[in-house]
């Protein structure tokens, strides 16, 4: 049995790649059913806000604890993946208010197939010729998960989730190159985390703001949590497992994702929309291979 090493935060914990992404996916699809359900209140802003003022929070105070340094000489670096992350996810839980949960959080799961297409270019790297056909398949799969059948709010609301998976995307490379640079994760998370409070906080200045009622707490508080829990989760799952399984398991949050729709908004997808999400992880799957 592998000793236990620190996670991000400092906590014991064993070296289970494979474990901690299948906790990162629950958290995740969790986080997609409280935007949906938060989406029926607050504003897409709103609940990017909520969402990173906690995280921000807890990544503060374990800075404060350790007297950690803020300062950085990439600091251009640090705010361009904070805002690239920010508005990717803001265009993620746009998509996710308006569209079936499981196809949300599939068109943001294209980020591997953008980040296998991006990659080579960015970072000077030669491509593999495999992720030709997982481009293929990728752009067939988003073809008939974005089929003319869709309504134009569908159209909106399906351009922007795969907006929020190209974001995504570009966040992971510059994650890449910023650790290339032996930049921290604690610090990357906490100007991502500062970035997206701030962004979100000053877009409710001048859009329509929601009081918070008491009964609200549960949903924002439980929001904070799960997503801060799965940032964490995938944070170790990809520092102790192996990048092709732990990429690979990622894709349980659309299985879960599904299951949640169904349960909880009774949304049931067609045969096409089941394939296409099938041959979207597939592509996905390749991706992985080619870029880890």
């Amino acid at each position: 049995m592998k000793p236990a090493n620190t996670n991000l935060l400092g906590f014991k914990l064993p070296n289970l790649g494979s474990f901690w992404m299948l906790v990162a996916a629950l958290g995740f699809a969790i986080m997609g059913a409280l935007v949906k359900i938060g989406a029926q209140k607050f504003s897409s802003a709103e609940l990017v806000f909520y969402r990173s003022i906690f995280g921000l929070i807890v990544i503060w105070l374990f800075i404060f604890a350790r007297k950690l340094p803020l300062a950085t000489p990439f600091i251009g670096k640090q705010i361009s993946r904070a805002l690239v992350g920010f508005a990717s996810l803001v265009l993620f839980f746009y998509a996710i208010a308006h569209l079936p949960l499981a196809t949300a959080i599939t068109l943001n799961y294209t980020s591997p197939l953008f980040l296998a297409l991006f990659t080579p270019f960015l970072l000077h790297e030669k491509p593999k010729k495999i992720i030709f056909i997982g481009l293929l398949i990728g752009f067939v799969g988003v073809s008939l998960l974005l089929k003319p059948s869709f309504h134009s709010a569908d159209w909106l609301a399906g351009s922007m989730g795969l907006l929020s998976g190209i974001g995504a995307a570009f966040a992971y490379i510059h994650v890449k190159q910023l650790g290339k640079l032996n930049e921290p994760d604690w610090r990357t998370v906490f100007y991502f985390t500062l970035i997206s409070s701030l962004g979100a906080g000053v877009w409710m200045l001048y859009d329509h703001f929601n009081v918070i009622e008491w009964c609200d707490l549960p949903l924002l508080l439980g929001l904070g949590v799960s997503a801060t829990i799965a940032q964490l989760a995938m944070t170790r799952a990809y520092r102790t497992g192996n990048t092709l399984v732990v990429g690979s398991l990622a894709y349980v949050t659309v299985v879960l994702a599904s299951l949640f729709g169904i349960l909880w908004w009774n949304e049931h997808l067609s045969l096409d929309a089941w394939l296409a999400i099938a041959l979207i992880i597939l592509s996905g799957v390749i991706s992985v291979r080619t870029t880890r």
